[in-house]
């Protein structure tokens, strides 16, 4: 997919202020199997690859791909893995804001044969954060700011939740991922006071919703934020409600899947940047649905280089 090819990316209204993305950088350990191995069982990869990941990062990524304008906070360690990160960084242009002497971790991804992934994630000072570092950007400078529930999880998470409060300004796209019921209660509680929009995939609406469908669960959703919520629905596309009518679909655009590594994160990094351009939500939600159907084709969490 070219991206600058793409008459989307060649759109220039007036653009919107800059994006903050705050999260982690890890190394993905992408292993190919034909099935998850079961205990004792004793099975062979196919292939294995090691690749730039974290939440945070492929949002990033898609961002710089598609000449959006951002700031990317991402603490970076030390180690085998702190030193790829670092170094992949550097050479993808990515300025490194800090710098900690703790190791990094990484991700094993385990990618079955239809494509459909399994994470097991050894998490290092990637996942922290502390307020201090935010001391050299002013929250006001920036129209939105994405997070995601990891870094929510972590003990840490409580002073972002709490620099958000005391930072009010951009609006906050919120993806809570799969592990939003580790995220302590009241600290989950005053993340959506704060009315974030909601990224979230199917099954983890249904589960955050307790509702047993798309719609009722971005109902549900929408009542505790009084925002947004976009629920992606992989190849069927995205399930949109807006802070004010009834939900809608936007339908999704066909792939051939190789893995299905990112496509959440690259979703929402390409809703972002189009929000950015001045599209509106529907149109912006039709192009990540474009760009999510790229990063399923290939193998990892980003796009090729054009």
């Amino acid at each position: 997919m070219n991206l600058k090819e793409n008459p989307k990316f060649n759109k220039k209204p007036r653009r919107s202020a800059p994006i903050l993305v705050i999260g982690s950088t890890c190394v993905d350990l992408i292993i190919n199997v034909d099935h998850l191995p079961t205990t004792e069982e004793d099975i062979h990869p196919t292939s294995q690859t090691m690749a730039l990941g974290g939440c945070a990062f492929n949002v990033a990524n898609i961002l710089r791909q598609t000449g959006a304008d951002f700031t990317f906070i991402s603490p970076v360690g030390s180690g085998l893995y702190g030193d790829y990160v670092e170094k992949k960084l550097k050479e993808k242009g990515f300025p490194i804001h800090v710098k900690l002497p703790g190791e990094n971790g990484c991700c094993y991804c385990l990618v079955e044969a239809g494509g459909e992934r399994t994470f097991m994630s050894l998490h290092g000072v990637e996942y922290s954060f502390r307020k201090e570092w935010m001391t050299p950007f002013r929250a006001s400078d920036y129209s939105m700011v994405y997070i995601c529930g990891l870094e929510i999880e972590e003990p840490t998470g409580e002073e972002l939740v709490s620099w958000l409060e005391e930072n009010p300004g951009p609006e906050i796209y919120f993806a809570p991922g799969p592990r939003f019921a580790r995220i302590p209660d009241d600290r989950m509680d005053r993340l959506l006071a704060l009315s974030p929009v909601l990224h979230i995939n199917e099954t983890e609406s249904c589960q955050m919703s307790e509702c047993t469908d798309v719609k009722s669960a971005a109902r549900s959703l929408r009542e505790k934020t009084g925002n947004a919520v976009i629920i992606t629905l992989g190849s069927e596309g995205a399930c949109c409600l807006e802070p004010e009518g009834e939900p809608y679909l936007v339908p999704g655009t066909p792939a051939t899947v190789v893995d299905t590594i990112g496509a959440g994160d690259s979703h929402i990094g390409a809703l972002l940047s189009g929000l950015q351009r001045g599209m509106d939500l529907q149109s912006a939600v039709q192009w990540a649905n474009e760009i999510a159907s790229a990063v399923v084709s290939v193998q990892g969490a980003s796009l090729p280089e054009n």
